[in-house]
């Protein structure tokens, strides 16, 4: 076992118009996923459904893209990295145009599930893929594909708000179309795994579960707080007296910001090892939530929290597969648990809000982040040990 991977030049996994097309990929991902939300006015007068029985659409897609995930995992040692990826465009395609053609709620829901196991499995197969297939650059290579979900999240309601909420068919139904031509652009992804250089053996046993407990545990909260401040910041905002434009704008700038700052990490990373970017962007996004404490200070804040949270995800996982390169599913437990954190961190937060009042969000956020802090600290700990 080892505790670097290194692709050598047999083993390069992407061509550069591959690459290109993965990070178009990862923008139809963005765009997919931001779609349901700005549909669900449009939904509900074609299938005259409630505000909750229109938001399943959304549940359906992660309940998907986990099982996608895992799934995917489960059967990559026995399908090439094109198929896997061919397969995933493929169910997205096939979901996409079963939700936009959909004659009944039932159809549309199944569709949304197709498209989000289709949406799991390029999530899993792209994210490990970039994070071994470039090396030294593969930290980089990895924020700018987030950074490309990123844009994809910021045109997905731009569609909507183009076709409007009643054509949102047209929007899924053009997901369809490109999600079919990906397909075609799988063949400069290299068949076979990077070739792994042998050096000292990593630890195993304990050691090895509890590095793989703190990433997931680390991704977790990560993913709650960039799900809590997405959910929240609105209506937090509105409750210490900005108006419901300014509050949405605001919301729309923490976004950006996570793009922008997954663009702007990337020469960071060619500088500083993983460990050192996530302790400071875990300190970083702590110090904002307190300064959102601030109505004068707020919407500033979240903008900054937006920044520090966008090189998490990407960055955590090359030293994720550094610390534990033995561990073949452990990316896969750590992305279905992250998925997992985004939906259950919105509604899990709106019961201690419930107790301590609107005010509150950005106290119960800075304790997610505190804790992301700790388990950063704890983290790098634990793999300078099963390093040793």
């Amino acid at each position: 076992m080892t505790d670097t991977v290194t692709p050598t030049a047999a083993g390069r996994l992407f061509s550069r118009p591959a690459a290109v097309a993965s990070c178009v990929g990862f923008v139809l991902i963005g765009i997919l996923q931001s779609l349901y939300g700005p549909a669900v006015p449009g939904l509900r007068e074609e299938f005259a459904l409630s505000p909750s029985a229109a938001g399943l659409g959304l549940s359906l897609h992660f309940t998907g893209g986990v099982a996608g995930v895992l799934a995917f995992n489960a059967i990559h040692s026995r399908i090439s990295n094109k198929a896997l990826l061919g397969a995933s465009y493929a169910l997205m395609a096939a979901g996409g145009a079963g939700f936009a053609f959909a004659p009944n709620w039932p159809l549309a829901l199944a569709a949304a599930f197709l498209g989000g196991l289709g949406f799991g499995g390029i999530d899993y197969g792209l994210n490990q893929l970039f994070a071994v297939g470039f090396g030294e650059r593969s930290t980089a290579m990895l924020n700018i594909l987030h950074a490309h979900f990123g844009i994809g999240a910021v045109l997905g309601p731009a569609l909507i708000a183009w076709t409007g909420p009643d054509g949102y068919a047209y929007a899924f139904g053009a997901c369809a179309v490109l999600a079919g031509a990906l397909i075609l652009c799988t063949g400069g992804v290299g068949s076979e795994a990077p070739v792994l250089s042998v050096e000292k053996p990593a630890a195993t046993g304990g050691l090895l579960s509890r590095v793989l407990i703190g990433f997931i545990v680390l991704y977790i909260l990560n993913v709650g707080v960039e799900a809590g401040v997405g959910g929240w910041e609105p209506t937090h905002l509105e409750t210490v007296g900005y108006s419901a434009t300014v509050a949405a704008s605001a919301t729309s700038v923490y976004w950006l910001m996570m793009t922008v700052g997954r663009f702007l990490v990337v020469p960071i990373t060619l500088r500083y090892s993983p460990e050192r970017i996530l302790t400071v962007c875990a300190a970083g996004m702590t110090a904002c939530l307190l300064l959102a404490l601030i109505p004068g200070a707020a919407p500033w804040a979240y903008a900054g929290v937006g920044l520090f949270i966008a090189p998490v995800f990407p960055t955590g996982l090359p030293w994720l597969n550094r610390a534990l390169p033995q561990a073949k599913r452990a990316g896969a437990w750590v992305i279905a648990a992250s998925m997992i954190g985004g939906v259950a961190a919105p509604p899990l937060l709106g019961m201690g809000i419930e107790s301590s009042g609107i005010r509150a969000v950005p106290w119960l956020l800075t304790v997610l982040s505190g804790a992301s802090l700790v388990a950063t600290i704890w983290l790098i700990r634990l793999t300078r040990r099963s390093a040793a």
